[in-house]
């Protein structure tokens, strides 16, 4: 089963992982937008959406690591502002 994507399309790209936060998100918009249209196979619709998924589960992961490093430079052991500190890289 192929998708219809073009070669350079970031939706046809098999390493999510990879991909840089922008460019997962650019490719889940692509893929709700060809869902919505309903002019998509039901077998490519299928696939499609599990790549969504995998890009969904991806952006989230990314949006909740940042998170998690501006919340370890603005809040202190009591949760009020304590100022700023280094952060390990994620």
């Amino acid at each position: 089963m192929t998708m219809a994507a073009s070669p350079d399309s970031d939706i046809a790209t098999p390493d999510a992982a990879s991909m840089s936060f922008e460019a997962a998100l650019r490719a889940l918009e692509e893929i709700v937008k060809r869902l919505e249209s309903g002019d998509v196979p039901l077998d490519d619709s299928i696939t499609l959406y599990e790549r969504g998924e995998a890009l969904r589960r991806l952006c989230q992961a990314r949006l909740d690591a940042a998170q998690a490093r501006i919340e370890s430079i603005v809040a202190g052991p009591d949760g009020k502002p304590a100022g700023t500190r280094p952060f390990d890289a994620v």
